[in-house]
């Protein structure tokens, strides 16, 4: 019997049965999926030359975050690579913005829009320098981050106060009206938010795209070299040099619950698996609590807020092995690992526009990947390992463009949005099409058959808009990883601080059932929060 049962072997799940294998815990991670890793994990599924990843690519948030630099992944042959340029966002006029890891280079893109800009994306730039390191250790530790809080709130009076969290707070679309005259930088701002759900007049929406952005100028936008499942192979050798196991083809179809606490795990196969102490799921909120843990385990009040769970934007994403670089008419796009595709922030507001009426938008805007061009090894010389994927409504009520999509996503729908994908990329890069060595398409339906918690093609376990943020994620509450059954964590994206890969949700799930089992005031404090949860009072 292992001290510890995770469910999912997702980057979360790993990181929690890392740290659970670190403090002496015995750890068994089940996983329904064939391999793990979730949504971190390449193939040769499109070409057998070229290395693609799954799902997720570009690492800015795993560079950044205190929890996988505290694994020391390197020790296990994890590397990381890098674009010449980190991000570009090109016109169609030939103009194009550009983020790179040089603050100089960036600023001086900007500087190309209009006379000043560079100096506001530097100005904007001393504002992270200050806050960075607060801000990171607030972002990716439990909530109330009571130490880091303390600390940024100090530091947030000393750059500005109340005027600077506003300034957070405003619509991205109106921080870049605020901060810079031309285009380029509102760009980078807008296009970084749109990475969530959050469109250019959403509220929070300003701050979420200076984060990203101020990211990308420290960290870059960095790929596991090898793909990114190199990621997930380096926390797997971590757990299994630590006595952890990983069972793959394991569905976890309920959470035992006796006497009121979990104790363990039923599978799909019938397999009682039981848990010493603790049980932690690396699955969506819908999911643990619609439908692993019987209703009769859960407060009311949860059950009702969870039909309010909303979840973010669905995702469509094409892969494709190329036989040459990309034919981009602006030259800094072809330097770039990431490049955002729409002619100007009308056209992203337009974009989400389209998507919150219901609509598959005419003109996507499309995230375009260039992952030979950040990492050698994923294809021949001279050819191209890419994607692009962009944005839909989960629930489609029409189309915007000509095609008739209706949302079923069979196989014609499949193609017909793949080929308006590829024809806005040929927008900028005339030629594109005539590259094409092979493509694969995954539709919102495949994404969630290949992973469970891509519900809906949904890549963040939720909403980033700021009503399913902090005391309010995955529901009204504390924020916390604690459940109202003692004994089970939520451990996903669903939960504080949200989606990305950094680990943080894994990780505050872990602390908490280990600080669940230690004694002193700090464990007497827990199990107060704990008992709160249960009892619906948070």
């Amino acid at each position: 019997m292992p001290d510890a049962v995770v469910i999912g072997a997702g980057p979360n799940g790993l990181v929690a049965a890392n740290l659970l294998a670190d403090a002496g815990w015995s750890v068994e991670v089940l996983e329904a999926q064939a391999e793990p890793g979730g949504a971190v994990r390449h193939d040769r599924g499109v070409d057998a030359e070229f290395t693609n990843d799954l799902f997720s690519a570009f690492y800015p948030l795993a560079a950044a975050s205190p929890v996988l630099a505290g694994l020391h992944l390197e020790q296990e042959g994890l590397s990381w690579s890098h674009a010449p340029r980190v991000l570009a966002h090109p016109l169609l006029d030939g103009h194009c913005a550009v983020l790179s890891r040089d603050l100089e280079e960036t600023a001086a893109s900007l500087e190309a829009f209009a006379a000043g800009d560079g100096a506001a994306w530097k100005e904007l730039h001393t504002i992270w320098e200050s806050l960075q390191t607060d801000i990171l250790s607030a972002l990716f530790t439990p909530f109330p981050p009571v130490r880091a809080g303390t600390r940024l709130a100090l530091r947030l009076r000393a750059a500005g106060g109340l005027r600077l969290a506003r300034t957070m707070l405003l619509p991205v679309r109106r921080l870049g009206e605020e901060e810079f005259r031309g285009e380029g930088g509102r760009l980078l701002l807008a296009g970084n938010a749109l990475h969530a759900d959050l469109a250019p007049d959403a509220a929070g929406s300003g701050g979420f795209g200076w984060l990203m952005s101020m990211l990308g100028q420290t960290y870059g936008f960095p790929v596991p070299t090898g793909g990114s499942g190199a990621l997930t192979a380096a926390l797997v050798r971590r757990l299994q040099r630590r006595g952890g196991t990983v069972r793959c083809r394991e569905q976890v179809t309920e959470v035992i619950v006796r006497s009121g606490r979990a104790v363990g795990v039923r599978t799909a196969g019938g397999e009682a698996v039981a848990a010493r102490k603790a049980v932690l799921a690396d699955v969506s909120a819908p999911a643990l609590y619609g439908s692993l843990v019987a209703e009769q385990h859960l407060p009311g009040q949860l059950l009702t807020d969870l039909k309010r769970f909303q979840w973010d934007f669905a995702t469509f994403k094409v892969d494709w092995a190329l036989n040459g670089p990309v034919p981009w008419t602006s030259p800094d796009a072809a330097q770039a690992g990431t490049v955002h595709l729409a002619d100007g922030i009308d056209a992203l507001t337009r974009f989400a526009a389209q998507i919150a009426m219901g609509k598959v938008p005419d003109e996507p805007f499309a995230l375009f990947g260039q992952m030979t061009t950040t990492d050698p090894s994923r294809s021949p010389k001279g050819t191209e390992s890419a994607w692009a994927y962009t944005h839909l409504p989960h629930h489609v009520r029409g189309d915007a463009g000509s095609d008739g999509l209706t949302g079923s996503w069979d196989a014609s729908e499949q193609q017909r949005m793949a080929d308006r994908i590829e024809a806005q990329v040929e927008r900028y890069a005339p030629g594109f099409r005539g590259l094409i060595r092979s493509r694969r398409i995954l539709a919102p339906p495949t994404l969630e058959s290949m992973n469970a918690n891509l519900h809906g093609g949904a890549i963040n376990g939720g909403t980033t808009a700021m009503h399913q943020q902090l005391v309010f994620r995955p529901t009204p509450g504390t924020g916390r990883p604690e459940t109202p059954v003692p004994g089970l964590y939520l451990a996903s994206a669903s939960a504080h601080p949200g989606g990305g890969v950094h680990g943080a949700p894994g990780s505050n799930a872990a602390r908490a059932a280990l600080l669940r089992h230690r004694t002193g005031p700090l464990s007497h404090l827990q199990n107060r929060l704990s008992r709160g949860v249960r009892k619906g009072r948070w």
